[in-house]
């Protein structure tokens, strides 16, 4: 790394403007909030903040072609709005190709990526060459950007079906609509102040009063909580065979004959 880049790198620290307006996600809530939780990794702004981009596409340029072509690729936001969004910026962690989309399979492709992410939150030695000394460089991982169905897949949350908000959860409120054959999704005025008038309309909604309160975003530790118990296991099981399927042979329909 060169000495202009290894002073780029501090540039979310040294030379922004901290103002309270919005330019950088230095400014964002999210980024301070880790700071808050994390005041070590906070305290050393050479530290690194990734952000990880995901999303399929067709390199072919056929629509009837169902070629699907994965990037995983992490952004560094320690870098100046004008650098840290430049393509030379990018870090092209991996390319998954695939006649399909992955789908939930995308998890056995990221494991080298979540490790090396694990190693570095514990931090690698490295040499910096503004202050021509060796320091513990670690990185982190802020969040990713996708759009809802690769959320589904990066997250295991499954954004379709009952449950389908991240957010809520458990607590999201969805309703079946018999002759639509899919569900809707209700509970939006959960959110609004507890006087808002919308709260009141029944007409104008599904003629019920709002009295609840917005539901709790779950954390990260509620999850890992959740989830310590199950037990995993990798690679595609196989389906048992569906005797009603199965189409009879002659000597078993002689048989129940008998």
């Amino acid at each position: 790394m060169s000495s202009k880049t290894a002073e780029s790198m501090r540039w979310h620290h040294d030379g922004r403007t901290d103002d309270g307006l919005l330019r950088h996600p230095a400014d964002s809530l999210a980024w301070k909030t880790f700071d808050q939780k994390f005041p070590s990794f906070a305290g050393d702004p050479r530290n690194v903040r990734l952000g990880l981009a995901s999303d399929g596409f067709n390199p072919f340029k056929i629509m009837s072609t169902s070629y699907s072509t994965w990037l995983v690729i992490l952004v560094p936001y320690n870098l100046p709005p004008w650098i840290c969004m430049k393509q030379s910026s990018f870090i092209l962690s991996m390319i998954i190709p695939g006649e399909k989309g992955l789908g939930n399979d995308i998890d056995i492709y990221m494991q080298p990526l979540i490790e090396e992410l694990k190693q570095l939150w514990v931090g690698v030695e490295t040499y910096d060459v503004l202050k021509k000394e060796n320091f513990n460089l670690r990185a982190a991982l802020l969040w990713t950007i996708n759009d809802f169905p690769a959320y589904a897949n990066l997250s295991g949350w499954s954004t379709k079906g009952r449950y389908a908000c991240p957010c809520c959860a458990a607590q999201t409120c969805s309703k079946w609509l018999y002759n639509g054959k899919k569900f809707s999704y209700m509970g939006h005025r959960r959110w609004l102040d507890e006087n808002h008038r919308f709260r009141y309309e029944k007409n104008l909604f599904d003629g019920t009063e709002e009295f609840r309160k917005a539901p709790e975003q779950t954390i990260g530790s509620d999850i890992l909580s959740m989830l310590k118990h199950i037990k995993f296991t990798y690679g595609k099981m196989t389906q048992p065979p569906n005797p009603r399927s199965k189409k009879k042979t002659k000597e078993v329909y002689d048989r129940e004959l008998e």
